[in-house]
Formats: structure tokens, C-alpha cells, sequence
């Protein structure tokens, strides 16, 4: 009896590391594109494991991810079901985390990993530099916010709950 319990509850805590992980897979996915360019690719290859492209692109896209999945669950947990409450709750956490994804992740990626000794851009983190990390940034909160508004959307609905 002790075996299938504790069967159900790894299968249960895979099921919620599958959730978890999945919008940040499907994000890079889909912002794979900006791998193209050599400094976005040298960012990555910085990063730890350092010298190992994919797992750290997984990596920092998980991360990215990070501040929509914790939108999603304060809304879900903190907010009445009544009305628009989660269709305002979800619009807020496309907005918020696209902020943060958008403005923090060139800003840490060009300022702050320099500043803590990792060097990774050859050209200097000049205005180009800035622009590619911007409309990767960009990209990526478009990308995470087109699940989040669709469930605004569908929760706005009459009986869309």
C-alpha cells in the first residue's frame, strides 16, 4: 500500500515540474531565432555551465519565465474568481513580467554581468548590443504574454471561468 502512494505523489510532483517548466520551454522555442547572432550566443555560452550553449539558453529561458508563473499564481491564489478578477490579475502579470523580462534582462545581461566579471560581448556592449538584448527581451514578453492575455480574454468571458 505504501508503494502506490508513494508512486501517485512522485508522479503528482513530476506533473507540477512539467507545468512549471513548460512555458518557459515553449518560450524558447519560439525566441530560438535570436540564436542566430553570434552575441547572443556568446551571452549564453558565459553562463553557467560555462562554455555549454543549450542548457544554458534552458536555462535563462526557465528563469525568464519565472516572473509570469509567479503572476499566474498570485492571481489564481489571491484573487476572487468574481467578475474580471483574474482577467485583470492575468493582464497585470503579462504587463509586469514583460516589464521585467523586457528592462531587466538587457540590464543584467549588458550592466550587471560585466560588473561581476563575466565578459561576454567582443564589440564592447555598444548600442548594438543594447538592441539585440532589447528586442530579445522584447520578444520573449510578447511570447509569454499572448497565453496569458488569451486566458484574460476567456476568463473575461460570461462563464469563461
Amino acid at each position: 500500500m505504501a508503494i502506490p502512494s508513494l508512486v501517485d505523489g512522485a508522479v503528482g510532483w513530476l506533473w507540477t515540474i512539467v507545468l512549471f517548466a513548460l512555458p518557459g520551454l515553449a518560450a524558447a522555442l519560439v525566441w530560438s531565432p535570436f540564436l542566430i547572432a553570434a552575441r547572443f550566443r556568446a551571452l549564453m555560452r558565459a553562463l553557467p555551465p560555462r562554455g555549454r550553449l543549450v542548457p544554458s539558453y534552458v536555462g535563462v529561458a526557465l528563469a525568464l519565465s519565472v516572473p509570469y508563473l509567479a503572476g499566474v499564481l498570485l492571481t489564481v491564489t489571491l484573487v476572487d474568481t468574481a467578475g474580471t478578477g483574474w482577467s485583470d490579475g492575468f493582464l497585470k502579470t503579462a504587463l509586469a513580467g514583460g516589464g521585467v523580462v523586457a528592462v531587466g534582462g538587457p540590464a543584467v545581461a549588458a550592466a550587471g554581468l560585466p560588473r561581476l566579471g563575466v565578459d561576454w560581448d567582443p564589440t564592447g556592449y555598444g548600442v548594438s548590443t543594447w538592441a539585440l538584448l532589447v528586442a530579445a527581451g522584447l520578444w520573449y514578453a510578447v511570447v509569454a504574454a499572448i497565453p496569458l492575455v488569451a486566458l484574460a480574454v476567456g476568463t473575461a468571458l460570461p462563464g469563461g471561468y
